[in-house]
């Protein structure tokens, strides 16, 4: 029996190309910290550097723990000095972000859907954003941080994406086993990797990352209108 269900959030919930809100990110958070001393290439390798940290994580300490160290190797202990400002980008300049993505009311439905069958919703999104950047987005896609139990975001999360550990805290959270929840995402390796403990799949279609080229045929899939049936068939 279904008890909780989980929703990715970029390319699921919130319709994105990747690599055009990336390009938009990096370019709003060079304008706002090369003038205060940040060499543009080397903010962005740091970035990447920290991420790449994060997505190894352990669960010993917070992802935010982790990027902050990895990416003062690169700038030194300044940043931590400097961390107000990374801040306030994330409350002030990040929203601006919002034009690169898209928008569709499915959402809403699909997660309402889970709740009128009385399932639990997690927002399971890689937890290598700080929660102002993560719940800035849970707004552009037309819902509410309330709308989930929980949103797992870069200062309460050891884990990431495709790490099963990330999907096995959540459960441990929640207090239920995994084959007692749905996971509905676009990317094929960090989402569908769920279904290797006993979760139920539904992968999201229009925003579909599949860089490995995995054969998809077997997973429930479609729009986020098809997941919001397929919940209230559950």
């Amino acid at each position: 029996m279904i008890k909780a269900a989980l929703f990715d959030l970029d390319g699921t919930l919130l319709p994105m190309d990747e690599e055009r809100f990336v390009h938009a990110y990096f370019g709003a958070m060079c304008r706002k910290m090369c003038p205060h001393g940040y060499e543009k290439d080397a903010l962005i390798a740091a970035i990447w550097r920290g991420t790449g940290a994060m997505v190894k994580n352990n669960g010993a300490e917070s992802n935010e723990t982790v990027f902050w160290r990895e990416f003062a190797k690169i700038f030194g202990e300044r940043v931590f000095a400097d961390k107000p400002l990374f801040d306030e980008f994330y409350r002030v300049e990040f929203p601006a972000l919002s034009g690169t993505c898209g928008y569709d009311p499915a959402a809403k439905e699909a997660v309402a859907a889970a709740k009128a069958r009385g399932f639990r919703t997690v927002l399971a999104t890689n937890p290598i954003f700080p929660a102002a950047a993560t719940m800035a987005r849970v707004g552009w896609a037309g819902l509410s941080p309330a709308d989930f139990e929980f949103v797992t975001t870069y200062e309460t999360t050891g884990f990431c994406k495709p790490n099963p550990a990330y999907y096995e805290e959540i459960c441990r959270r929640l207090g239920v086993a995994p084959d007692e929840c749905l996971m509905a995402g676009n990317n094929v390796e960090e989402d569908m990797i769920a279904g290797t403990l006993g979760m139920k799949l539904f992968l999201v279609t229009p925003c579909l990352i599949n860089r490995e080229n995995k054969d998809t045929s077997a997973y429930p899939q479609g729009t986020l209108r098809d997941l919001a049936r397929y919940l209230e068939k559950l």
